[in-house]
């Protein structure tokens, strides 16, 4: 779709989705109090730790994820919009407040799906946990990496 000037405009979908982009790119405990402008009041939310639903769970996942790790932070890799739903990769940096040492970074992906306001109605994060975290983690790092390798055998 082309506007006046001859550009490319965005759909509502692609408004709707760099919205959420620039709420996760920019995520803070002070930002959290724009959820509410970006996620459905009974959006559902789910991760491999996690299936909410409501801004009063999908607030206490952010807020405890801020008492867990140090600097947290999301990078959007890539993107893409169609009908009312949308697709990114992304990678989450953070510094594990005790046990390893350095940046942590764990790849993943999420699939939502926007209401007719342009406001997130599902999300659903996909990332291997045990790739991911588990094996970063000092004692059970080394099980998980065994037993990887016994599977391959």
């Amino acid at each position: 779709m082309k506007g006046a000037s001859g550009m490319p405009q965005m759909t509502d979908v692609e408004c709707a989705l760099a919205r959420l982009v620039a709420f996760y790119e920019h995520l803070s405990l002070e930002s959290l109090a724009q959820l509410g402008a970006v996620y459905a009041p009974d959006a559902r939310f789910k991760d491999p730790f996690n299936e909410v639903q409501g801004h009063a769970a999908i607030l206490a996942i952010f807020e405890h994820m801020f008492v867990q790790v140090d600097a947290p932070r999301f990078i959007v890799l890539d993107r893409m919009a169609q009908g009312g739903q949308a697709f990114l990769t992304w990678e989450f940096r953070f510094r594990m407040k005790r046990r390893v040492a350095g940046e942590q970074c764990i790849r993943g992906a999420t699939h939502v799906r926007f209401d007719a306001q342009g406001r997130v109605a599902e999300h659903r994060d996909y990332w291997d946990v045990a790739e991911e975290l588990y094996e970063k983690l000092p004692l059970l790092g080394g099980f998980m990496r065994l037993l990887k390798r016994a599977g391959r055998r």
